[in-house]
């Protein structure tokens, strides 16, 4: 991403492509960015926070149920789920071995974004579509 500011990196991002300049950057400015050192865990499965991150920089190992997934790289995102159904989290997220600086937005600020612009769910809808697809297709 160092080469790009973070509205132009998002707008690459599945979930937020194709929503206009205004739109994103609202969910920028109720976002923050997190940096967490290698090897910290990022997010716990069944924990009950709730929140998106986008992968910045650096990756993620991403672990289910004692179940190795596919790491996060430069792009990808978590937390998608939980932000929707608020339901405690599906996986444990670990830093990798650089580090990972992810943007984040809360349940909480992400909300009022959905329910003034609905172009925000459906965005959200396809995304979560598209990763159902992959999973069915992999059976």
């Amino acid at each position: 991403m160092s080469h790009e500011s973070l509205p132009q990196f998002l707008a690459k991002i599945d979930l937020f492509e194709g929503l206009s300049k205004d739109t994103l950057s609202d969910l920028i400015e109720r976002g923050t960015t997190l940096k967490v050192p290698a090897g910290s865990h990022v997010v716990e499965q069944g924990a009950h926070d709730a929140g998106l991150q986008v992968v910045l920089e650096g990756s993620a190992a991403v672990e289910v149920n004692g179940v190795v997934r596919e790491p996060l790289e430069v792009g990808g995102y978590f937390g998608e789920v939980s932000l929707i159904d608020g339901l405690p989290r599906s996986a444990t997220v670990v830093a990798g071995p650089d580090g990972l600086t992810t943007f984040a937005l809360s349940a909480l600020a992400f909300e009022p974004v959905v329910k003034e612009n609905p172009e925000v769910a459906q965005a959200l809808l396809k995304a979560l579509t598209a990763r159902i697809r992959s999973l069915e297709s992999q059976s």
